[in-house]
């Protein structure tokens, strides 16, 4: 948990710094330029339909997110330049927690062989960095499915004509309801989506395997 909540509350401000230096302070006068959780928590979002999708499927399914940050898009030097960095910011900065973690691992390996006596409380840190990088590589991916509001929908709205973005947009008033059913019904398709960040994260494991220190796998399902 500790390690998901940073990294969504990475996402989020990612898309506020990122529309601040595109020219919006919306963020930034709302206070929601900010580490504090408290401010990224959305009642329905965060809570209530996690909670509800986890029962109603009986634990096999579970969707959520922060409060998404308010940005201008209107107040952009470049609104395309600017909306493309903005959705994108997030995932980049998923993609970089993940990255780091890859080092942060060897080099509390390192540590453990040098001091076999910590080796307990050097193999929880190192099980956070190992769901440091799956959880940040799912988070990418995610964020990426081409389904307003979601961060790859802005991207594809650039490169449509523009009655068809328009459209594109107005669809995303389905956008939740529709991630849902994928979910519930197209398991398969959303699985087949994420297989690329799936093989990414097998591979940078395999790359930290060897320095894992030896309690680690206590810490691991």
């Amino acid at each position: 948990m500790p390690v998901l909540l940073f990294s969504v509350i990475a996402h989020e401000y990612a898309h506020g710094y990122a529309a601040l230096k595109q020219g919006d302070t919306t963020a930034l006068m709302l206070g929601r330029l900010t580490w504090n959780p408290i401010k990224h928590i959305d009642p329905f979002m965060t809570i209530i339909l996690p909670a509800m999708l986890f029962i109603g499927s009986g634990g096999r399914m579970m969707l959520g997110g922060a409060k998404p940050v308010p940005v201008n898009p209107r107040n952009y030097r470049n609104y395309r330049r600017g909306d493309i960095i903005v959705s994108l910011a997030g995932v980049f900065v998923n993609l970089l927690i993940a990255l780091v973690s890859v080092p942060l691992f060897f080099g509390v390996g390192l540590i453990g062989r040098a001091a076999p006596g910590a080796v307990g409380v050097l193999a929880f840190v190192q099980a956070m960095l190992i769901y440091s990088i799956a959880l940040n590589l799912l988070l990418l991916a995610f964020n990426l499915i081409p389904i307003p509001p979601l961060d790859g929908s802005h991207v594809i709205k650039h490169l449509l004509p523009p009655s068809w973005a328009a459209q594109y947009e107005r669809f995303g008033r389905f956008g939740l309801l529709i991630l849902i059913l994928i979910l519930y019904a197209g398991g398969g398709l959303l699985t087949y989506w994420l297989r690329p960040a799936m093989a990414f994260q097998d591979l940078l494991l395999q790359w930290v395997s060897p320095f894992a220190v030896p309690n680690l796998g206590q810490w691991l399902p």
